[in-house]
């Protein structure tokens, strides 16, 4: 069996932990609308919300997440879903203006034994990729090469957004 390390995760990992008693999820959108380029959020709409992963795999890695609080897939209401799904096809048809990807890679990791880093509150990964986009620099150097800073992965998304 193959195994693939992600050590650049860690980080993004335990900060998680220390956060499960105040969900980003949660506190982000009872941010002010104000902090919303601070907080990477590029669209709210009125039962989730989209923004960019703080810790990505690769540029415009975003997330898609109902603004209530929840762990169980089951749960989510019809109006939930089809939100999400609306945000995550908004979202590819900005990136694939902004970036060009050659493809994504989407899905939710349902528990920590799934590969959740915050398995309080569901949340959907949507992960733009491209041919060639894993190199050496994870293996050998402990270190992750992201070819656009995420500012300006924000700024792009968010004027193609809007």
């Amino acid at each position: 069996m193959n195994r693939i390390y992600a050590p650049w995760r860690i980080e993004y990992v335990r900060r998680a932990k220390d956060d499960e008693v105040d969900c980003i999820f949660c506190s982000i959108p009872e941010d002010s609308r104000d902090r919303d380029p601070e907080n990477l959020v590029l669209v709210r709409g009125s039962e989730c919300f989209l923004l960019l992963n703080k810790y990505p795999y690769n540029p415009g890695h975003a997330l898609v997440a109902p603004y209530r609080h929840t762990s169980d897939f089951t749960s989510l209401t019809d109006e939930e879903v089809v939100e999400a799904q609306e945000l995550l096809s908004r979202f590819i048809e900005a990136a694939d203006v902004v970036f060009e990807p050659d493809g994504y890679n989407v899905g939710t990791n349902l528990g920590r034994v799934a590969g959740a880093g915050i398995d309080s509150h569901i949340h959907r990964h949507i992960v733009p990729r491209w041919e060639g986009d894993s190199n050496f620099m994870p293996v050998f150097s402990d270190t992750r090469v992201i070819s656009q800073d995420l500012r300006s992965s924000y700024r792009e998304l968010k004027s193609e957004l809007e």
